[in-house]
């Protein structure tokens, strides 16, 4: 998977493990040291942004394939995949990944794609007797855990965020030399 930017994966084996809730509290961490970062998040069900009544819900409704709405703060591109022809297949990363703008961060987040051949961090919890994913991918790089793990990669605080922020810090060092 080609990126300019850094891609960094965060992984876990099933859902409701704490991705989103490690990276609530690693992404300010890493902003507060310098870095601009963007996340890609894969979604096992069906998601809106946009809300009933809304202009630009109508028109998608209305059969738009994409819906670019766009302000003076922000913007976003919505595109309804069952109108090109997917046939509801997941989008893959690689699939996703040119619509993120790479020039604009020093770091792409990728939460989920567990499968993805990107360095990824794994969140384990051994309290609910999971599988470490870690045993079996090579590209884990580090595990975030809220016990004792016996790895041959870096076992991380899943409770100290300074400390894993620390750790993406580093590692972007040594990807960029």
């Amino acid at each position: 998977m080609k990126s300019e930017t850094p891609l960094l994966g965060f992984c876990a084996y099933g859902s409701g493990i704490g991705k989103t809730t490690l990276l609530a509290s690693l992404i300010p961490e890493l902003v507060a040291a310098g870095l601009r970062v963007s996340v890609i998040k894969h979604a096992h069900h069906s998601f809106d942004i946009d809300h009933p009544g809304k202009d630009s819900y109508r028109l998608r409704e209305a059969g738009a394939v994409q819906m670019l709405l766009g302000s003076r703060k922000r913007w976003a591109l919505m595109t309804e995949l069952s109108r090109t022809g997917n046939n509801h297949e997941e989008p893959s990363l690689a699939e996703l990944l040119p619509h993120v703008d790479g020039n604009l961060v020093d770091l792409i987040v990728v939460e989920g794609f567990k499968s993805a051949p990107i360095p990824k961090i794994e969140i384990y919890r051994p309290s609910l007797g999971k599988p470490l994913l870690a045993a079996s991918d090579s590209h884990i790089i580090a595990i975030a855990s809220d016990g004792a793990v016996v790895s041959g990669v870096p076992v991380l605080d899943l409770n100290r965020p300074a400390a894993i922020a620390q750790f993406v810090l580093q590692w972007l060092k040594k990807e960029s030399s």
